[in-house]
């Protein structure tokens, strides 16, 4: 069973950065996308970021500029860093992965917060 497991997370003050993982239990070159979400509270999740196998990536406007996503295919990990960070960033990041014809998988989520 696919298991996807992120660290990284923590208080930060606005300006600062932080850079989260996302480990996975099998080789991430199997996976047609993995993406970063998150959600705050009282909120909807969002994406905040994707990698597609080609390595092509998509940033909405709200973090374009500030994040970056990457993955290293040999430690089976996905990046997010995250630089210039806002109060309103602060929400439970969460880690998310397809197959395609086999399923989408996300994993357990890390707390950002964004405070002085």
């Amino acid at each position: 069973q696919e298991q996807l497991v992120e660290s990284g997370g923590g208080l930060v003050q606005p300006g600062g950065s932080l850079r989260l993982s996302c480990a996975a239990s099998e080789n991430i070159f199997n996976f047609d996308a993995m993406a970063w979400y998150r959600q705050a509270l009282g909120k909807k999740r969002e994406l905040v970021a994707l990698i597609s196998r080609r390595g092509s990536t998509t940033y909405p406007d709200s973090v374009k500029g500030r994040f970056t996503i990457s993955r290293d295919n040999a430690k089976n990990t996905m990046y997010l860093q995250m630089n210039s960070l806002k109060p309103e960033d602060t929400a439970v990041y969460i880690c998310n992965a397809v197959k395609n014809g086999y399923g989408v998988y996300w994993g357990q989520g890390t707390q950002v917060t964004v405070s002085s």
